[in-house]
């Protein structure tokens, strides 16, 4: 019998965030998933400094802090006062023996195996892009479109912005379909 997980596995990895080069997740989305106030994991961090070098953890800078708040839209009555800190896969898997639960020792599993599923499906990327390298290189030019095809449908989708308020064009051609009467 297997145990549904405590954490969704997509709901660890819309929350981890690229920063300096490094996937992390912020104090207050670990706060969240461990289900404990911010500044209680903020202060158990504090507690065990020795245990957080700063390849495990860093609070943002003023910069990386302004763009945070600019992307998630954190007003400016509420919300953090300061910067939040980030903390990398080894940061994390640290915390488990900081916070010392059982709630935190099952969401660490579920953010772990989030980490190596993110490795994996970027490793089967990297194999596929190479095999489709090898297989351009070895059949001529009649094939291009295909591999352009192939490398279009393996790129990431783009979001679609969604455009806000009344657009006049739009408006203006769904009225020329209707008919008149």
């Amino acid at each position: 019998m297997t145990k549904t997980a405590i954490v969704p596995i997509d709901k660890v990895e819309k929350r981890i965030l690229i920063l300096r080069n490094k996937k992390v997740l912020l104090s207050t989305d670990l706060a969240v998933l461990y289900n404990v106030e911010h500044r209680v994991l903020i202060q158990a961090v504090r507690r065990n400094e020795d245990r957080f070098p700063s390849d495990f953890m860093f609070q943002l800078d003023g910069e990386e802090f302004e763009n945070l708040k600019s992307q998630i839209v954190i007003s400016s009555w509420g919300g953090l006062r300061k910067p939040p800190h980030a903390f990398t896969e080894q940061g994390i898997a640290m915390l488990s023996s900081v916070l010392r639960s059982k709630r935190a020792v099952q969401v660490n599993i579920a953010i772990m195996r989030t980490f190596v599923q993110m490795r994996e499906m970027a490793s089967s990327s990297k194999e596929l892009t190479l095999k489709l390298d090898a297989l351009e290189k070895k059949y001529d030019a009649q094939f291009r479109v295909v591999f352009d095809a192939i490398r279009q449908l393996m790129a990431p989708p783009r979001p679609r912005k969604r455009q806000v308020g009344f657009h006049w064009q739009l408006a203006e051609t769904e009225e020329k379909k209707k008919p008149v009467e």
